[in-house]
């Protein structure tokens, strides 16, 4: 089943494993340490994250290590690029009326 990748990131644990493991690949187990919850319940998140490609998963020895897709988190800041455009012009546009009006002031 192929899942949105915004469905996926909608969830505070899974942005959490994203967090974790864009610093370095992480095993589930290791994931599962970091959080109140069990280790299926981790790998739940972890199966809806990879079916999103939002990680993979590489196996090195007998462990399977989770490392982030960094394309398809590109997908995501192409999506918020729109928004961050707009707060900025408007922040912008703030500066300029605080700035104005502490002129004006003098």
């Amino acid at each position: 089943m192929r899942r949105d990748i915004f469905q996926a990131i909608a969830d505070p644990t899974r942005r959490a494993i994203i967090v974790l493991i864009a610093i370095q690949g992480m095993t589930p187990n290791a994931l599962a340490e970091h959080f109140d919850t069990s280790r299926q319940a981790i790998s739940k998140h972890l199966r809806i994250l990879t079916e999103c490609e939002l990680i993979k998963s590489e196996h090195k020895g007998r462990e399977i290590y989770y490392l982030l897709e960094i394309d398809k988190m590109k997908e995501i800041d192409k999506w918020l690029e729109q928004f961050r455009k707009i707060w900025e012009t408007r922040f912008s546009q703030l500066d300029d009326l605080l700035l104005t009006m502490k002129n004006i002031k003098k």
